[in-house]
């Protein structure tokens, strides 16, 4: 019988690549839970919308009462959580959505499966787990030297990374309070296919294809550990298997970079993939503008516990994975076209940077 995995958030960009990498192992039911806010798109979900083992429900994890219906119906043995509002921009705008999302909607997720595991019989309860997809900004900035672990305290400096320092608290909480078997993923910058056109990495991409300028906040030496979406998927399955029910997983790719830098390396790569553009080249279209408020500037994962304990190591390094990356959105314009025209949800995005 195929496991059942109900999955918040799984029109996004990491959570929508996870169900499509679980739906490719042929042997999962996936229960896929998104409020479909404007990081949602169901054209992510193409490949699998039609496939009856991919289970598509509109809704809200703020919704307790939608979400242990979906349990109960359903009977997963893993909820893994990756809704939430996730774009720092935003966040410095607009937090209380961060707040409601981030922390409340964690809550009710949480009592949900509160009820649903205690209701459980023993053989049944033993086997459930809820994985909650973390990020590396709750610990805060780094300086020039050293590395994030499972043990660094937290000093979150956004209301973003505030909001999911919140949630993880309370899974810890819930953990050892309630005894819910729950495990916690820390991981670092993401970036692949399906990427929403206004984080870096596509935003760069799709610019410079189009000859705009390349907006870089201040100096451009923010450090990011870059990690390819499908590296960071196979370690999500690998705790969600073989993690100890409580502990914090940081999950990195080895791959410090300053953003300057990224977005040289794209323009490189363009002016190589792109031989005919009108742009080359692409790098003369940088452009510094002013740098957002509260802006870290390192950030940088230790994943050794990951790699001791349950055997991962990233398979991409950042030249792997960026170039597979441009290819994926110079084979897919149509699907970035819809979204930066606001088409896919009946609206136009103004598109900000990182």
């Amino acid at each position: 019988m195929a496991q059942v995995y109900l999955v918040t958030g799984g029109a996004g960009f990491i959570g929508g690549n996870f169900v499509l990498s679980l739906m490719n192992q042929g042997n999962a039911k996936v229960i896929n839970l998104d409020a479909l806010t404007y990081a949602g798109n169901m054209d992510t979900l193409s490949s699998v919308i039609d496939n009856p083992n991919h289970i598509f429900v509109q809704g809200s994890i703020l919704d307790r009462e939608l979400v242990s219906r979906l349990l109960d119906q359903h009977q997963p043995s893993a909820i893994i959580n990756f809704a939430a509002e996730s774009h720092v921009d935003r966040s410095i705008d607009s937090p209380g959505e961060f707040i409601q999302t981030n922390v409340v909607g964690t809550f009710e997720l949480l009592e949900a499966f509160r009820s649903y595991h205690s209701s459980a019989s023993e053989k049944s309860r033993a086997a459930l787990r809820f994985l909650h997809v973390s990020t590396d900004e709750v610990y805060g900035s780094l300086g020039a030297e050293g590395f994030f672990t499972e043990e660094t305290s937290y000093a979150p400096n956004s209301p973003y990374s505030a909001s999911k320092a919140g949630a993880d608290h309370l899974v810890r909480a819930y953990h050892h309070t309630y005894g819910l078997p729950t495990l916690t993923t820390n991981c670092s910058n993401n970036y692949g296919p399906f990427h929403f056109p206004e984080k870096l990495i596509p935003l760069i991409i799709q610019k410079a294809l189009a000859g705009e300028q390349l907006p870089v906040y201040g100096d451009g030496m923010q450090v990011r550990d870059w990690l390819y979406v499908e590296d960071h998927c196979r370690a999500i399955l690998k705790v969600l298997e073989a993690g100890q029910v409580g502990e914090v997983y940081n999950i990195g790719g080895h791959n410090e970079m300053t953003n300057l830098d990224v977005v040289k390396t794209i323009c490189g790569l363009l002016d190589e993939m792109v031989p005919d553009s009108p742009h080359k080249p692409h790098a003369e279209l940088i452009t510094f503008v002013k740098d957002r408020p509260g802006h870290d500037r390192r950030y940088a994962i230790d994943a050794g516990k990951l790699q001791r304990e349950l055997g991962w190591q990233p398979k991409e390094t950042f030249e792997t994975g960026i170039r597979k990356t441009i290819q994926w959105y110079l084979d897919h314009q149509e699907w970035t076209q819809r979204i930066s025209s606001g088409e896919y949800r009946g609206e136009r995005l103004g598109l900000g940077n990182e």
